[in-house]
């Protein structure tokens, strides 16, 4: 998770989460991702990354919150770097995961093509309990028990994301 990493061109699949500024939620669910492709033994076989849509925080950690609270649930958040959506890593990526009809609307314009476009999803749709709220607040400007919420929806949109691209993955891995 270092601010230089690259795609692997070779993993099976390849996923960017992508926020505003990238040092809260999108950090959050790249941790949280990653831990659920170790846990299954497919490191490797899946490359996860973060990115925002803006560059206000491009080299900068997470936010001390999102740090904080990926450490109170067993994460380790800190070697996270931000940086900022290239709209030429669309070709390398299967999935383009999004926090916010605002971040949809930013990534889908950058797309060049209607398959590129189609690789531009939200996080809670993959979740059919929290498919209804839409957006993943961002806690930003709110307090630690903000910073824990969005960690839970992350962590159950994630679960639900990676149980329906697991049976592809291990397919492809055996």
């Amino acid at each position: 998770m270092s601010f230089d990493r690259t795609l692997d061109g070779s993993a099976l699949f390849r996923i960017c989460f992508v926020c505003t500024g990238n040092i809260c939620r999108s950090p959050m669910a790249e941790v949280v991702f990653l831990d659920l492709v170790k846990k299954a033994g497919y490191e490797g076989a899946v490359t996860v990354m973060s990115a925002g849509t803006g560059d206000w925080h491009v080299g900068e950690h997470s936010d001390s919150r999102t740090i904080a609270t990926l450490a109170s649930h067993g994460y380790d958040g800190s070697r996270h770097r931000a940086r900022q959506f290239d709209p030429e890593w669309f070709d390398n990526l299967d999935l383009v995961v999004v926090f916010d009809r605002s971040q949809e609307r930013t990534v889908r314009s950058w797309a060049a093509t209607e398959q590129d476009r189609g690789k531009v999803q939200m996080l809670l749709s993959f979740d059919h309990e929290q498919a209804e709220q839409v957006d993943v607040p961002d806690p930003y400007y709110s307090d630690a028990a903000m910073f824990d919420s969005v960690l839970g929806m992350i962590e159950r949109s994630s679960a639900a994301l990676f149980r329906q691209i697991e049976p592809g993955i291990r397919q492809g891995v055996s």
